[in-house]
């Protein structure tokens, strides 16, 4: 690369071709599924406001860290993987065999890679891949049908639900109703009316059995918000099993962060998680369980009144796979059942099902007395802890104290980090300051010590307290490394209140450091979208006659 500027190019390139290489030696993994985690992570990021372009014009190399994060890998990545699909493979690979031999032995920008693909494919690319790396932010496209014209709008996608003035060029996939009736098309506007009528194969007769699914298979790097016709087609579908799974993936997804921009109601996030009741995919149910525990942290705070209820609906859609999956790992199961299972209940203690909290328990104590049972093996083993920490009171701290005991045992750092991760998600207050200034001991090495913060809600107010209490250590201490903005983001990140914005930027009003000061507003921004969030789950009229239906499902 020419400069610092054009390094996204190499890590993001990096990223994708690593998913593409392994799809191509081992197809049954079916590794693109897993790669929507990347894409999840960078639109999340890119979702607020004080996100910035791929593309960063750095001036001094010391500025890179504060800047390649998960836009610069996983946003890059998914572009990539955009622009791959556009083009088709074929183009991409003739293209890409050019640009190696032309640059073999020189250094070249982005735009260098550019021009080359568009004089390889014909295509404008270097203006819409402009549109992607040199502008901050993605669209969310809104979609209605008027007979068979398909009406597309693009806007700005912020988490926080406010308004911006980006636009891009989108190269748009859609199918109907089947996979074999599928379109490319490019957006070059704010809004456009496209005829579909080659596509519509099966809209007449019953309704419901019409789908149309835009961004076929999650290739492109925005979101989709359907009319109300268009989604009950598509939980149809789901429920059908019409669905591949990477879009089964990219619609609980795009819905839930619609959901938190008050998009869409929390009633119809709710329903459409109904639909996922008999899903047994690894990478399907991951995100469904990530939608969610995001859900049940943030009912406590908008509307206690309903929560145990909620919990109740999530814990039933959950507990189906759960159960099949069992605790114990089966003679020939994959990798994927093996962390499937290990989400799923820890998902359920999260959530308090009271029988896995036991089981947990239970397991926890037989590895306790007996470090070489089979009981708890290293993928569940956090779950079990997690469990007796759940029921540790300062007059009982024997989970605790035997925790403690398991990581001063431990000879090896993943045991270490597996104790840390759970010691903090206690609802007693008091053992969660214990858990907290255990990290600041000599006990933990610094590079371990944010494993640490893993803070509930229950125990956010003590996490930050003890945060600005220990500030001037803490700030001693990892200010130098990136470390600093997981202190920070870990604790913050946990409110969701507008009050609470403006005591920590009283704080650190005179505090900011330039290597976390990125890191603290995207913090401030995460408080005020899940405080938006929390206002517009409030104002859901429908929400307690949904949820009454839902958890009363047998």
């Amino acid at each position: 690369m020419e400069w610092w500027t054009h390094l996204w190019l190499n890590e993001g390139f990096a990223s994708w071709v690593s998913y593409l290489a392994v799809d191509a030696i081992f197809p049954e993994w079916k590794i693109w599924t897993q790669f929507l985690d990347e894409t999840s992570s960078g639109m999340m990021l890119d979702a607020l406001s004080e996100s910035h372009p791929i593309e960063v014009e750095i001036k001094h190399a010391n500025e890179v860290d504060a800047i390649f994060d998960s836009i610069s890998y996983e946003k890059g990545a998914s572009v990539i993987r955009m622009l791959h699909s556009y083009l088709g493979a074929d183009c991409f690979q003739k293209a890409l065999a050019s640009y190696i031999k032309k640059y073999a032995y020189a250094n070249a920008e982005t735009e260098d890679l550019w021009a080359v693909l568009e004089e390889e494919s014909g295509e404008p690319v270097e203006d819409l891949m402009s549109s992607w790396t040199k502008q901050q932010g993605y669209p969310v496209i809104f979609v209605k049908m008027n007979s068979n014209k398909l009406h597309v709008c693009q806007e700005q996608f912020l988490s926080d639900g406010s308004s911006a003035s980006g636009t891009w060029i989108v190269p748009l996939t859609l199918c109907c109703s089947s996979y074999e009736n599928s379109k490319k098309l490019i957006l070059t506007s704010k809004s456009d009316e496209l005829d579909i009528d080659d596509l519509i194969i099966n809209k007449k007769g019953k309704q419901e059995t019409f789908w149309l699914k835009l961004n076929t298979n999650q290739t492109g790097f925005y979101r989709v918000k359907y009319d109300d016709e268009l989604a009950a087609g598509l939980k149809y579908a789901i429920q059908a099993d019409k669905i591949s799974l990477m879009d089964k993936i990219g619609i609980i997804d795009d819905a839930s962060a619609l959901c938190v921009a008050c998009k869409v109601t929390l009633s119809s996030l709710l329903s459409l998680l109904d639909a996922y009741s008999m899903e047994s995919d690894y990478t399907v149910l991951s995100r469904v369980v990530s939608v969610s525990l995001e859900i049940a942290n943030m009912v406590d705070d908008a509307t206690p009144d309903l929560s145990d209820k909620i919990k109740l609906f999530l814990i039933k859609l959950l507990k189906t796979p759960a159960e099949k999956l069992g605790w114990d790992v089966k003679e020939g199961e994959s990798h994927l059942d093996t962390m499937l299972r290990a989400e799923l209940l820890m998902a359920l203690v999260r959530l308090g099902h009271i029988n896995t909290v036991k089981e947990g328990i239970r397991r926890f104590h037989i590895f306790l007395n007996d470090r070489n049972s089979s009981v708890l093996p290293p993928d569940i083993r956090k779950v079990a802890y997690v469990a007796v920490m759940q029921k540790c009171t300062l007059s009982d701290k024997y989970g605790y104290e035997s925790l403690l005991k398991i990581y001063r045992e431990a000879d090896q750092s993943q045991e270490k980090v597996r104790v840390l991760g759970s010691l903090a998600s206690c609802p007693d207050k008091s053992i969660v300051l214990d858990a907290l200034n255990f990290l600041l001991t000599d006990e933990v090495r610094n590079q371990d010590a944010f494993h640490g913060l893993n803070v509930t809600n229950q125990g956010r107010e003590t996490a930050w307290e003890w945060l600005k209490e220990n500030w001037e250590y803490i700030s001693k201490t990892w200010v130098s490394t990136s470390l600093i903005s997981d202190f920070i983001n870990s604790i913050v990140s946990l409110f969701a209140s507008y009050e609470k914005i403006r005591e920590i930027e009283e704080f650190f009003k005179n505090r900011v450091k330039p290597t976390f000061e990125r890191a603290l507003k995207q913090s401030l921004e995460t408080v005020k979208t899940k405080a938006h969030w929390t206002e517009g789950v409030r104002s859901d009229e429908s929400l307690a006659e949904a949820v009454s239906y839902l958890a009363g499902k047998a």
